[in-house]
């Protein structure tokens, strides 16, 4: 098709951009340093941190301090409710409802015009480009473009100000070449009630030919099951059978590719993973099959990162650009961007795997570990641990989270793991031992204090009942869209939450 052919240099063509950072990283963020700074120059936040007089970096870490979402939160409240030049220079109508799990309260992330275009959508298109790279003459425009998301809603504060997932302010602004590739319909796909929103996206979806799938893993395959069931197909290439891309993120995707592998059974399919969060678009996996990413350098984020080692939150004395950082180190990020968030702790933790290009792992969250007893453990850790005991023991996990059992009289400390299970162990004992071992190995802090079972005695996990999750978030207002479980807690706060639903 002609247009087919279109869209595929459209996406090539950005190659060479993409290759220019690969190749010069260092220079092209000092540009969207300076360019963030001049922008911003007369905002209120920027006159109130004299943008006009910072020239380098050094100058921007003396004069503007490390913020969370509740140091600007005052600010951003501002912007929500219509008043301009606050933290950006342009008008802001869009907040995305943030799905993170390190608090409580909803988070609501201003989207500028520039981040939504030359970020998110960036973002994207970039990972065509990066595919149609790696699968030269793919067709992928002749079908449609499955988009799992979540719902929006008008803000009440203003007819023209919106706010709801970022997945939803996506397709509510996508451009028309994309949009007419784009299933299911809006009035389905902007739905609020999920267990209604799901049946209806998987009746119309299933009549239709799919080539792309985008997600999060555990929605997603609840789709793809729902699709199954309603369709009284087998498996998911007798409905879609031109289906070969699955874009994914929010959650590892190692815990659930046996689960995929098994509904899309074809060597044709492949799993690229994404990096995006409400406040910005970081990471694609640019090497087919690897379990890295490409740090994603020109979309108007500047980057800087701090040690966890010496992590303190806006506290924190070290931090670094990225012309510091050293592979395996687990590093906090804090990121400035063109939605007018600056010196912004993320909450996220990744470890570099290379430095030229800039390729990262994601390792967790500032606050989701394990660390009572000394053993240091981070997502990265339980999410590796889990997918070998799977693989060794043919099971398959739908969710999981985990905290500790504390020391007391006559008991030792352990970890505790709520799993909720696609496909149970055959031997739950046996799961329990692998699952501990395989956790030893990678982790070496928690083998020192699983020694003769000294002060950590063997894991234990709880196997929960289907829909143990869900009822979880639903009772939390967040079931479906980009909401995930805490995969770590530090107490025993979350456990025994979703104990009451077990």
């Amino acid at each position: 098709m002609p247009f087919n052919s279109i869209f595929a240099w459209m996406m090539k063509k950005r190659i060479h951009q993409i290759d220019l950072f690969r190749k010069y990283p260092l220079e092209v963020q000092h540009e969207i340093f300076l360019g963030l700074i001049a922008q911003a120059e007369n905002t209120e936040f920027g006159k109130k941190h004299h943008f006009n007089e910072i020239t380098n970096y050094a100058e921007f870490k003396q004069r503007i301090p490390l913020h969370t979402y509740e140091s600007l939160k005052p600010l951003i409240d501002r912007v929500i409710a219509g008043e301009e030049q606050v933290l950006w220079p342009t008008e802001t109508k869009w907040f995305a409802k943030s799905s993170g799990t390190t608090s409580e309260r909803s988070k609501f992330i201003p989207v500028s015009k520039e981040s939504l275009f030359d970020c998110h959508y960036k973002g994207g298109k970039d990972l065509l480009a990066l595919y149609y790279e790696n699968f030269p003459d793919r067709k992928l425009y002749n079908g449609k473009h499955l988009i799992v998301g979540g719902s929006a809603q008008v803000n009440p504060i203003d007819i023209d100000s919106y706010f709801g997932d970022l997945s939803a302010i996506i397709v509510k602004n996508l451009p028309w070449w994309a949009e007419i590739r784009r299933t299911p319909s809006m009035e389905i796909a902007l739905m609020s009630e999920w267990e209604e929103k799901l049946e209806k996206m998987a009746r119309e979806t299933m009549q239709e030919d799919v080539y792309i799938l985008a997600g999060v893993p555990s929605w997603s395959y609840v789709l793809l099951q729902k699709v199954l069931e309603l369709s009284g197909k087998s498996n998911i290439k007798e409905v879609w059978p031109n289906l070969e891309l699955f874009l994914h993120g929010g959650v590892n995707f190692e815990p659930y590719r046996q689960s995929f592998e098994k509904l899309i059974p074809s060597d044709e399919m492949h799993y690229v993973e994404t990096y995006n969060a409400s406040e910005g678009f970081f990471g694609i996996q640019d090497v087919p099959n690897s379990k890295e990413l490409l740090l994603m350098l020109d979309y108007g984020i500047f980057y800087e990162f701090i040690p966890m080692s010496q992590y303190k939150g806006v506290d924190s004395q070290t931090v670094i650009d990225l012309g510091e950082v050293k592979t395996g180190v687990n590093y906090a990020i804090v990121i400035s961007t063109n939605g007018g968030l600056w010196r912004y702790i993320l909450g996220d933790t990744i470890q570099f795997t290379s430095t030229l290009p800039f390729r990262f792992k994601i390792t967790g969250r500032t606050r989701s570990f394990i660390n009572v007893f000394g053993e240091e453990v981070i997502v990265e850790n339980a999410e590796r641990a889990l997918s070998s005991a799977c693989l060794q023991t043919g099971a398959a996990v739908h969710d999981f989270t985990a905290g500790p059992v504390y020391l007391a009289e006559g008991q030792k400390g352990r970890h505790e793991w709520i799993i909720e299970f696609l496909q149970q162990p055959l031997d739950h004992t046996e799961f329990e031992r692998i699952l501990d071992s395989e956790l030893r190995i990678i982790n070496s802090d928690y083998d020192a204090k699983r020694q003769k079972d000294l002060l950590l005695e063997n894991l234990e996990v709880k196997i929960a009942k289907n829909g143990t999750f869900d009822a979880w978030l639903k009772s939390k207002g967040k079931l479906g869209g980009q909401h995930k479980i805490p995969r770590l807690s530090n107490d025993r706060a979350i456990l025994e939450e979703i104990y009451r639903f077990c």
